[in-house]
């Protein structure tokens, strides 16, 4: 399909607004991973407890999403995201103004970033109600590469916070969301094919479906990989290399630039060539790359090359997953959407707090790395035995007009 016609199909004002809004809630969620090396210091947190301070804000984005794939259905994107908008920008004033204290308070702050993190429930059913089966994996690529907004916490966070102190960095990060806030209650519109409300009981008949938990597996994996990575490598390059925080972060903007901006190419091959060939090179890549991570790269420029990779990779495969998820559950889409990154949130919380865990426990991050590189694998070999029946049943020609 060519580019006029992707336009014609769906609604661009409300394709922009859903990645308007991920965008800066992505940048708040992660924001406590580039300004860590500066709260680490100031509250005297171990290795375990950074991993865990920037893993919270992973976790309970992972949990807030399956209730907002919930009120999605109910409320309707549009409000959802509203809501969930107020929620944050609540919160980041409150730390703002009464300052972080301990790392009890950071930790508290970090469950309501989660609400952040829950964007991934909202924006992307707000986008894909839009668009037409065969234009699913453009449209939720663009709308999920909002994905840079990690990018951009990491790449001004910790400068911001060596200027005008870490506190003052959630007042500052107030301006644009408060500007995204008024552009995306203008431009965003929710699609005259929304499916209405179900019972708690119908949303729980989802998980008895063998083909939810694998993308669910498959997502934890490939989006657990990207924003566990984005959470951690600023306290990573720091503690591994010896940069200073705000070099740490500038390296870890150009590896989360690499893994967001490919999000929609992610989506786009997938339409083209289908999403089970395109993840599959996807968890080959990811899992040789995360393993050479592991093993201790002896210089920083080796690392950051290799992390550039792998989250090209993880990038892709972010977007290749969501071309599958709405060709199998499009009915479903809002609360798929919710289970899915869910479990996408969970696999992130993972890495983040097991490479904090790794280095206290064993001096080094290599077995963090090496289990995660692992879980790749086991997601191939998954996507390996269920590719005939996805082609042959609801993925068959007759099916969809999608490739599979």
């Amino acid at each position: 399909m060519d580019k006029k016609s992707f336009l014609d199909a769906g609604h661009t004002p409300t394709l922009l607004a859903a990645f308007l809004y991920f965008d800066l809630a992505f940048m708040v969620w992660v924001i406590l991973g580039p300004l860590g090396v500066q709260i680490a210091a100031d509250l005297q947190l171990t290795h375990t407890q950074k991993g865990f301070m920037v893993a919270t804000p992973v976790l309970a984005g992972a949990l807030l999403r399956f209730v907002f794939g919930l009120m999605v259905d109910h409320l309707q994107p549009k409000m959802t995201g509203a809501v969930a908008q107020v929620i944050v920008m609540a919160a980041l004033f409150a730390a703002w103004w009464f300052g972080i204290k301990s790392y009890e308070q950071a930790l508290l702050l970090g469950v309501f970033l989660g609400v952040a993190g829950a964007a991934f429930a909202v924006a992307l059913p707000l986008a894909s109600r839009w668009y037409p089966p065969e234009h699913q994996g453009k449209a939720l690529g663009i709308a999920g590469a909002g994905n840079s907004g990690t990018a951009i916490a990491a790449l001004f966070g910790p400068g911001l916070a060596a200027a005008f102190g870490w506190v003052n960095v959630f007042g500052l990060a107030l301006i644009p969301l408060g500007i995204v806030f008024v552009l995306y209650m203008v431009m965003a519109k929710d699609a005259p094919e929304c499916p209405p409300p179900k019972r708690l009981s119908e949303y729980l008949t989802v998980m008895k479906d063998k083909d939810a938990w694998w993308f669910m597996f498959f997502y934890s994996v490939t989006f657990g990989g990207f924003v566990g990575l984005a959470s951690s490598l600023t306290i990573y390059f720091n503690t591994q290399y010896g940069l200073d925080p705000k070099a740490a972060g500038y390296a870890t903007a150009a590896c989360v630039f690499a893994g967001s901006l490919v999000r929609p190419i992610g989506g786009a091959v997938a339409d083209r060539i289908g999403g089970i060939k395109s993840l599959s090179v996807v968890y080959v890549v990811a899992a040789i790359f995360l393993a050479l991570v592991g093993i201790g790269l002896p210089n920083f420029w080796m690392a950051l090359a290799v992390f550039v990779i792998a989250m090209l990779a993880l990038g892709m495969g972010n977007g290749s997953v969501f071309q599958l998820v709405p060709q199998r559950f499009r009915k479903e889409i809002g609360v798929m959407t919710g289970l899915v990154g869910m479990a996408g949130g969970v696999g992130g919380f993972y890495l983040a707090s097991s490479l904090g865990y790794s280095r206290q426990a064993t001096g080094s991050y290599m077995l963090g790395f090496t289990i995660f590189a692992g879980l790749a694998v086991l997601a191939l070999i998954g996507l390996t035995s269920v590719k005939t029946r996805w082609r042959t049943t609801w993925g068959a020609p007759h099916m969809t007009s999608a490739r599979i």
